[in-house]
């Protein structure tokens, strides 16, 4: 395949393909140098064919906390009280940029996903 921008789903395909076939290239060869042209033309064929958007930032807390193996009350340093954090895991509450950056500093995670918007529910009548 000739190195050139990737335009149609043959050529990705192709790609791939030749991608495979050079994943074991020796380090500084002309192999290693296609793949790594390859990966980059790829990269940007997928972003602008497929692209992912950014999780839900309480489906990616609770990603976080399953992976982590975390809990609620684990999440009490970064976000408040345990009242508060319910409030913001149940959604009827969103997060603060206090929170978020305690989430950022605290755990490491992206504020790019946490900043994000998302829906509240109404919070429940007492």
């Amino acid at each position: 395949m000739e190195l050139k921008p990737i335009r149609t789903e043959a050529e990705h395909a192709e790609a791939l393909a030749d991608i495979e076939r050079l994943w074991d290239a020796p380090e500084g060869s002309a192999d290693a140098d296609r793949l790594e042209v390859l990966a980059m033309l790829v990269e940007a064929y997928e972003k602008a064919h497929f692209p992912i958007e950014a999780p839900d930032p309480i489906s990616f807390l609770e990603y976080v906390m399953d992976v982590r193996g975390l809990t609620r009350k684990d999440l009490e340093r970064y976000i408040g009280p345990r009242g508060r954090v319910a409030d913001i895991m149940n959604r009827t509450r969103p997060l603060s940029v206090t929170m978020i950056r305690r989430l950022c500093s605290g755990l490491g995670l992206p504020a790019d996903v946490l900043i994000q918007p998302y829906g509240l529910r109404e919070p429940i009548a007492a």
